[in-house]
C-alpha cells in the first residue's frame, strides 16, 4: 500500500496550495517574491546543466531511434490527445481547466523520476538519461512554439513570441552556463544531490505558491467545483493510460529490446512539473495560472503512482527470468565425471 501513498514532495505541494489559499501574497511583497522565484528557477536550470555529463550526452545520442520515439510521444502523441480532449463540451470541462490540460500535453518529460523508474525496472539507463535531458532541452523551444500553434488554432489564445525569448533567457541561458562550467563543477554537484535537492523542490514550491496566491485573489476555488476537479483527475488518468499503452506496446512492435522498451515507456509517458510550472509562469504571465498548473500537479502524482507499480512489475519479471536462467544453467550443466579408481597391482 505504501507505493500508492503520496510522496513527501506531493504533500509539500498540497501544503503550499493550502498556505496560498489561506495566506495569499499580493502587492509589493508579491513582486519581491516573484523576483526571488525567478532567481531560484535560474539556479535550478543552472544546476541541471552542470549535472549533465557530456559523455552521457554523446553516448546517448548514438541511440537515435529510441530518442525519436520518445520525442514523438512527448511532443506529437500527447498534443494530439490534448486536442482530442478539446472536443468535450465546456459544460463537462471548463475552458480554463482544458487550457491546463492542453498545456500539460506540450510539456517535456521529467528527468529525475524517468531515470529512477528506468533504473528500478532494469531498463536502458544511459539512454533514459540522454532522452529525458534532450526532452527538456528541446522543450524550451518546442513547448512555447506548440502553445502558440495549438492554443491559437483551438481558439484559446496564443502567446507573444516575447514568451519564447523570456524562456530562453530564464531557463536556457542558465542551463548553457551550467554546461559550460560542467567540466569543473559537475562532479562536485553530482556528489551532493541531497544538499542541492532544496533548490530543485524549493523553486517549484515558490512558483506554485505565487501562482495559487494570484489564483486565490481571483477566486479559483469558487470558480471550479469538486466535480470539475474530478473530471480533470479522470482525464489525467485516461491520458496517461493511453500513452503508457502506446509507448509500451508500440516499442515492442518496432523491435526494441526490453531495456529500450522500459526507457521509452517511462521517458515517453511522463510530464515535467519542474519545467512546466516555470514555463507556465512565463508563457501565461499576467494571467491566472493556478487553473493552468492544477491539471499538471494532479498528473504529477498520478504518473508517480502508476509508474511505480509498472516499474515493480518489470523488476519482478527480471527477477523471475534471472532465476529461470540460473535454474536452466544448472539443469543443462554436464555431470561431473569422477576419476577412475586406481587398478591394484
Amino acid at each position: 500500500m505504501r507505493r500508492f501513498l503520496p510522496d513527501t514532495f506531493t504533500l509539500l505541494l498540497v501544503c503550499t496550495v493550502i498556505l496560498a489559499s489561506l495566506l495569499p501574497i499580493s502587492g509589493e511583497p508579491a513582486d519581491w517574491f516573484g523576483l526571488a522565484t525567478k532567481i531560484a528557477i535560474g539556479l535550478l536550470f543552472f544546476l541541471h546543466g552542470a549535472r549533465l555529463s557530456r559523455d552521457v550526452v554523446v553516448a546517448g545520442l548514438l541511440h537515435w531511434r529510441l530518442h525519436i520515439v520518445i520525442l514523438a510521444s512527448t511532443f506529437v502523441l500527447f498534443p494530439l490527445l490534448g486536442l482530442a480532449i478539446g472536443f468535450l463540451p465546456p459544460t463537462l470541462l471548463p475552458p480554463a481547466l482544458y487550457t491546463g490540460i492542453l498545456f500539460l500535453c506540450v510539456l517535456p518529460s521529467t528527468v529525475q523520476s524517468s531515470i529512477a523508474f528506468t533504473s528500478m525496472a532494469g531498463g536502458n539507463v544511459p539512454a533514459a538519461i540522454c532522452a529525458a535531458s534532450a526532452s527538456n532541452i528541446f522543450g524550451m523551444f518546442l513547448t512555447p512554439l506548440l502553445v502558440g500553434l495549438l492554443f491559437t488554432a483551438g481558439g484559446h489564445g496564443g502567446f507573444s513570441f516575447d514568451a519564447l525569448e523570456q524562456i530562453l533567457l530564464q531557463l536556457l541561458a542558465p542551463f548553457i552556463l551550467g554546461q559550460i562550467l560542467q567540466p569543473w563543477i559537475g562532479n562536485f554537484i553530482r556528489a551532493r544531490k541531497t544538499l542541492l535537492m532544496p533548490v530543485d523542490r524549493g523553486s517549484i514550491l515558490m512558483v506554485v505558491y505565487l501562482a495559487f496566491s494570484e489564483a486565490v485573489t481571483e477566486n479559483i476555488w469558487s470558480t471550479f467545483s469538486i466535480r470539475d476537479i474530478a473530471v480533470v483527475i479522470v482525464l489525467d488518468i485516461l491520458l496517461l493510460a493511453v500513452v503508457l499503452i502506446v509507448t509500451m506496446y508500440g516499442s515492442r512492435l518496432m523491435g526494441f529490446s526490453k531495456q529500450d522498451e522500459i526507457a521509452i515507456t517511462f521517458c515517453g509517458s511522463k510530464k515535467s512539473l519542474a519545467s512546466g510550472v516555470p514555463m507556465a509562469n512565463v508563457i501565461f504571465a499576467g494571467q491566472g495560472i493556478g487553473s493552468i498548473v492544477l491539471p499538471l500537479m494532479l498528473f504529477h502524482q498520478i504518473q508517480l503512482m502508476a509508474c511505480a507499480v509498472i516499474a515493480q512489475k518489470y523488476a519482478e519479471r527480471n527477477r523471475r527470468l534471472a532465476v529461470a536462467a540460473a535454474n536452466a544453467a544448472v539443469a543443462t550443466a554436464p555431470a561431473e565425471v569422477s576419476a577412475p579408481a586406481p587398478v591394484a597391482q
